[in-house]
């Protein structure tokens, strides 16, 4: 197995850089030459995609919604891969120059990181996503999929390795793994010589799995326990229409909502509006909130700080905003949260006093996401700080180089 992990780990590095020294034109051609053959191997990626459902009768309801494709999902991908074509090439981009007393002419340049591997669970959407912020950003990409995915996964590679021959660039660029073990991700998460960066995307086990064995960085986030919370000047009916779109429309995904924090003052207003409209949700109230509405089941401290991924909801009800921020420190996760309100003053109060990754003014939490935010696709969602926090998109898997030009000066 270390063997083989060598021998990946080398491949990926010799393709980095080409890809490296490609040009803009050469990255972008390449993307666009990857969202065409994805449409070409429609048919091939659907009946691979079929064969993974067919076997994966173990999976929860969200986790085989993650795992589906469908015509409709896969031209969703095809379409947000040409959106990384159509953006900004970061490599090479001046972030900032100025000149020294001594005349030294000073730079910082992006470049790329190198080489990437992510590692993921279901979502086939990731290996397309991945691989084109990755050309995007001139970094040779190792995509480990999970085994549920395997045979999707395949398939979405060889599109891939279609398209990068179509346009001559080197197809150990992009490898996708046709082996899911354990035992190979434990010997890839050694080879810090060659693999720049780790992104684990998944449950909290798998990224807990990674980040204790890697020896390579790591950019994580264990799990999205995302709030909104309704201030006492919201607008009822908005907080309703963000509520449930974070909560229903997709349950299963990181950015989803897990817990409402309802202000004290329109508790008792809201709250039976709530329920009548998350009927199908399982809602676990606080001593408050069960209060206004005794048939929610009642919430331990465990579900307070929990990442459900399925139609279940805890419910707080808060004295203030400060109360609810409080509540976000001790509960949350760094992902996402939200404020319903028609106070400028008290939103501005609640981006100040949130230090999450991401932080939504009347709006849902499901718009934290690379694709809604313009980045055209995101390689994961950071909330370690380091590096990126929040939606990574091809700026995000860049560095800066100093670049320094002179007259002939010397150090004295």
């Amino acid at each position: 197995m270390n063997d083989r992990a060598e021998a990946i780990a080398r491949a990926a590095r010799r393709g980095s850089r080409p890809l490296a020294r490609a040009t803009a034109g050469q990255r972008t051609a390449a993307i666009e030459a990857v969202a065409r053959q994805l449409r070409a191997h429609a048919d091939e990626i659907l009946a691979a995609n079929a064969a993974d459902l067919a076997r994966a009768t173990d999976l929860d309801a969200p986790m085989r919604d993650r795992l589906l494709l469908d015509r409709e999902r896969l031209d969703k991908v095809a379409r947000a891969v040409e959106e990384v074509a159509a953006l900004p090439d970061p490599v090479g981009q001046t972030v900032k120059a100025w000149t020294r007393p001594n005349g030294l002419r000073v730079s910082r340049r992006r470049i790329p990181l190198g080489v990437v591997m992510i590692i993921y669970e279901s979502r086939p959407n990731v290996t397309a996503d991945a691989a084109a912020l990755c050309l995007r950003s001139g970094n040779a990409c190792i995509l480990r999929g999970g085994g549920e995915s395997l045979r999707s996964n395949v398939a979405i590679g060889s599109a891939i390795a279609a398209g990068l021959r179509e346009v001559g660039l080197s197809m150990e660029a992009v490898q996708v793994l046709d082996d899911p073990s354990r035992d190979l991700m434990a010997a890839l998460l050694l080879r810090d010589e060659e693999i720049d960066l780790v992104i684990p995307r998944g449950g909290e086990g798998l990224i807990r799995f990674v980040a204790e064995r890697s020896r390579i960085p790591v950019i994580k986030h264990y799990r999205g326990n995302c709030h909104v919370f309704v201030e006492r000047t919201a607008d009822l009916q908005r907080a309703l229409d963000i509520c449930e779109n974070g909560k229903v429309q997709r349950p299963g995904v990181c950015n989803a909502v897990e817990s409402i924090l309802v202000d004290a003052p329109i508790a008792a207003a809201f709250l039976p509006r709530l329920a009548a409209r998350l009927s199908k949700v399982e809602l676990r109230g606080d001593v408050l909130a069960r209060s206004f509405v005794p048939t929610m089941t009642p919430a331990t401290d465990e579900d307070l700080s929990a990442e459900y991924l399925d139609l279940v909801c805890s419910v707080s009800v808060v004295d203030g905003l400060d109360a609810a921020v409080a509540h976000i420190e001790r509960y949350g996760s760094d992902h996402t949260e939200a404020i319903v309100t028609t106070d400028e003053a008290a939103a501005e109060r609640f981006i100040a006093g949130i230090d999450s990754s991401t932080v939504v003014v009347n709006a849902s939490t499901r718009f934290a996401d690379g694709g809604e935010l313009g980045l055209g696709a995101e390689i994961g969602i950071s909330t370690t700080r380091l590096h990126a926090y929040g939606p990574m998109g091809a700026e995000e898997l860049t560095t800066t180089q100093f670049v320094i030009h002179g007259d002939g000066q010397v150090r004295r």
